[in-house]
């Protein structure tokens, strides 16, 4: 008896301890929620780091559906990332503040090129970033909630319009050196924006490669994008 009682209170230890992490990185994993697990699809980017300038959105667009089709609920603890595969969980810290949040991705954004990171509002609220709207991070992955195989392709967006006419000029002059381009309508609270994409890429490198090709041969200021499946 004295056996199996060390035994249990071996086992029950590094339990309590691991839900103690868990809560200390935000993470309800003892609660059925299996946020950190070591069944990542082949590629994922876990441990992930990256710095940058974050925003956040809110009121605007509460309510609309996501990337991956959710609604967009600005009162959870979400985010947007233009490449990172949906269901990821990021820890997010403030490099002028010091404050600390876990989100998960379920949207892309932020469409602009000095922009790592769109938080929710509630995400925005616990950093301290709502009032001067940005703010320097931190973003390291660390675990994953997506569906396998779910990746996708990633493609270089070179340009956005608010006119099909442009947008169709644009992929006018692309085709002349690439094969593979194509116009994509997005419906967005400020109205419809005509996307225009290049390639299918398997790695970011591969696409940063053309993006600056893009931006030499075009005088444009392409972005990095994940067509999601």
């Amino acid at each position: 008896m004295e056996v199996r009682a060390k035994s249990q209170q071996a086992i029950v230890q590094p339990l309590v301890l691991t839900c103690l992490l868990f809560a200390l990185w935000g993470i309800d994993g003892c609660a059925g929620r299996p946020v950190l697990r070591g069944d990542y699809p082949p590629g994922y980017p876990i441990g992930y780091v990256e710095r940058g300038v974050a925003s956040w959105y809110g009121p605007g667009f509460h309510g609309n559906q996501t990337a991956n089709g959710e609604r967009f609920d600005m009162h959870q603890f979400t985010a947007a990332h233009r490449t990172l595969p949906l269901g990821s969980v990021a820890t997010v810290r403030s490099l002028s503040n010091g404050r600390r949040i876990t989100v998960r991705i379920n949207d892309r954004g932020p469409f602009a090129r000095n922009r790592v990171l769109d938080l929710s509002l509630a995400a925005a609220q616990s950093l301290g970033m709502t009032g001067q709207g940005t703010d320097h991070v931190e973003l390291r992955v660390i675990g994953y909630q997506g569906r396998p195989g779910s990746f996708g392709y990633l493609r270089v967006q070179v340009a956005s319009f608010s006119e099909p006419a442009n947008a169709q000029s644009l992929v006018g002059r692309l085709r002349q050196r690439y094969s593979d381009v194509r116009m994509v309508a997005v419906d967005l609270p400020s109205g419809r924006r005509y996307r225009v994409q290049v390639g299918q890429f398997m790695t970011e490198r591969q696409a940063e490669l053309v993006a600056e090709r893009l931006e030499s041969q075009f005088e444009v200021e392409p972005l990095v994008v994940r067509d999601d499946m």
